[in-house]
């Protein structure tokens, strides 16, 4: 089962870069719009994406707002975004929710030099 949406953050990413792979990966994307730090989006016109710059001191968040992406979760896509940037990539290893609590609030996982390793990343 696919999660309901994706959120990865992609260290010193370029958005250029980011978009031209999801636009290969999912389909051609429409207008982009810049408003401040966040850029908006649409992948194959029905997938809602949202960019935020320095999200977490140099890490940017991509968040797809859809479960109609071709990664069934977090990680995976993840990976995908590693393979085809080659940079490091964190994403939480499910779908965390606040009802979950701040016991795990801090376990994440990153995907590095070809390996997914657990971390604890306090942001």
């Amino acid at each position: 089962m696919s999660q309901p949406d994706i959120e990865i953050y992609i260290k010193e990413a370029d958005f250029d870069a980011v978009h031209a792979w999801l636009s290969q990966a999912i389909g051609s994307s429409g207008e982009v719009q810049h408003k401040g730090q966040t850029r908006q989006f649409l992948l194959a016109d029905r997938i809602p994406a949202v960019w935020t710059e320095k999200a977490v001191g140099r890490w940017h968040s991509l968040w797809l707002q859809s479960d109609a992406t071709p990664w069934p979760d977090d990680i995976t896509c993840a990976q995908a975004a590693h393979h085809a940037l080659g940079i490091a990539v964190r994403c939480v290893p499910g779908s965390w929710q606040e009802a979950d609590g701040e016991a795990t609030a801090d376990d994440w996982l990153e995907v590095k030099d070809g390996s997914v390793n657990p971390i604890v990343w306090r942001i």
